[in-house]
């Protein structure tokens, strides 16, 4: 019987093979997107030091005001204007796009264009 892979284990290990080349440093650390069925998850991460620098979630009320969902374009283009918000306000003006797995479509390109439009370059 052919037994298929699960769509988690495939992203998990597109994933993985991404990260072989993406490395976030000081200078442009790594802005790392997950998805579940409901919200949505940015990190801005100082890979070298091993710290999380900053975070944003649809979970958090400033993103969550105003949406009917937290699972959808609109909430991920929120989601990316605070992210980047944040990381100017943090001193953080260049990143490096960690598409964790996903296909640079729909919800998590919805996040990378708002963060660029709030003024993060990558």
């Amino acid at each position: 019987m052919i037994s298929k892979a699960s769509r988690a284990k495939i992203r998990q290990n597109k994933h993985r093979r991404l990260r072989h080349h993406l490395v976030g440093t000081a200078q442009a650390p790594r802005l790392a997107v997950f998805r579940s069925n409901k919200h949505m998850y940015a990190q801005i991460i100082d890979d070298i030091e091993g710290k999380t620098l900053l975070s944003a979630s649809t979970l958090q009320n400033e993103v969550k005001e105003g949406l009917t969902y937290t699972d959808n374009i609109e909430a991920a283009a929120k989601l990316g204007t605070v992210i980047g918000k944040k990381a100017l306000e943090a001193g953080i003006n260049a990143v490096v796009f960690d598409r964790g797995g996903y296909i640079y479509h729909g919800k998590v390109k919805a996040l990378a264009d708002a963060a660029r439009e709030a003024g993060l370059e990558f």
